[in-house]
C-alpha cells in the first residue's frame, strides 16, 4: 500500500472516531453517503469533458474518498473492509482479461465486449440471480442509473440478440413517429401519465438514435445543457448592456438577444 493510501485510510478512521472523530462524518450511513457518491462520479466526467487535468485529479480524490468511506463503514459494521474491496476488483479484472492474464484469444475489443458481458452472465447465474426460465439479455442493466444511461444499456443488450435497426435512417423515422403520437396525445386532453408515456417513448428513441451515432447521450445533453446555460447567461448581459432588466423583457426582446448571442456561439470541437 502506498504511503499517502495508508495516510488517507488512517485519516478516515480518525474522522469516524466516535470520541475523537468528526460528528458529521461519525453520524454519516451507506445511504446518506451514496449521493454524494454519485455527484463526485459525474464531476469526474466534468473535468475529463473540460480536459482539466488539474481539476481531474481533484475530483477523482473526491471519488476515492468515497471509496474510502463506504469501506471504512463496511469494516466497523464487520463486513469488509478497504483491502476486500481492492482484492475483489483485482481479481475480476484478471478473471474477466483471460486474454491479457491467461491463454484466451479474443482479437478485437468489439470480440472483448462481448465476452465481458459473457462471462457477468455466467457470474450472476452462478450467484443464482437468474435462473435458465428467466434469464434475459437485459439481465444486469443497473435500475438506478440516470435514464438516458440505462437506455442506451438496455439497447445495447436488446440488440446483442439481434433486436435492432441495422442503420440509423429507421431510428429517426421512429422518433418521428413517437413525436406524432405525443402530439395526438396532447391534441386529445389525455391525462398526464398518457403523454409521460408518450414523451418517454420519444426520449428512448431519441437515446437509440444517439447510441446508433455511436453518440453517449448522457455527454451530449450534458453539453446541450452547457449551451443553453451559457448562451442564456450571455442573453441576460446583452439586454442589461440595453439597458433591459432580463426580467421585464418581453418575449421578443429575449428571442431577439438570443439570436444575437447565438450567432457568437464557438462550436465544440
Amino acid at each position: 500500500m502506498s504511503e499517502q493510501l495508508a495516510r488517507l485510510l488512517s485519516i478516515m478512521a480518525r474522522l469516524r472516531d466516535p470520541q475523537r472523530g468528526c460528528e458529521w462524518d461519525v453520524a454519516q450511513t451507506f445511504e446518506t453517503i451514496a449521493p454524494y457518491t454519485i455527484e463526485e462520479a459525474y464531476e469526474v466526467a466534468d473535468a475529463i469533458e473540460r480536459a482539466d487535468m488539474a481539476d481531474l485529479r481533484g475530483e477523482l480524490g473526491d471519488l476515492l474518498l468515497q471509496v474510502v468511506f463506504h469501506a471504512r463503514m463496511a469494516e466497523e459494521a464487520g463486513h469488509f473492509d478497504y483491502d476486500d474491496v481492492a482484492r475483489a476488483i483485482a481479481d475480476k479484472m484478471v478473471r474477466r482479461h483471460p486474454h491479457v492474464f491467461g491463454d484466451a484469444d479474443i482479437a478485437t475489443a468489439e470480440a472483448q465486449t462481448v465476452h465481458w458481458e459473457d462471462l457477468k452472465a455466467r457470474e450472476r447465474a452462478e450467484k443464482g440471480e437468474t435462473s435458465a426460465e428467466d434469464a434475459s439479455a437485459l439481465d444486469g442493466v443497473a435500475i438506478p442509473l440516470p435514464a438516458l444511461t440505462r437506455a442506451e444499456k438496455l439497447q445495447k443488450r436488446a440488440a446483442r440478440i439481434g433486436f435492432d435497426w441495422p442503420e440509423a435512417e429507421p431510428v429517426i423515422a421512429k422518433i418521428e413517429e413517437e413525436l406524432a403520437e405525443l402530439r395526438a396525445e396532447m391534441a386529445a386532453g389525455a391525462p398526464k401519465a398518457r403523454v409521460e408515456e408518450e414523451m418517454g417513448d420519444l426520449l428512448f428513441a431519441v437515446a437509440n438514435l444517439a447510441r446508433h451515432l455511436k453518440i453517449d447521450p448522457e455527454t451530449a445533453l450534458r453539453r446541450g445543457n452547457h449551451k443553453f446555460e451559457d448562451r442564456f447567461r450571455r442573453m441576460e448581459k446583452r439586454l442589461r448592456a440595453d439597458g433591459r432588466d432580463p426580467a421585464d423583457a418581453s418575449l421578443d426582446e429575449m428571442e431577439a438577444a438570443w439570436q444575437a448571442e447565438k450567432a457568437h456561439d464557438t462550436p465544440f470541437d
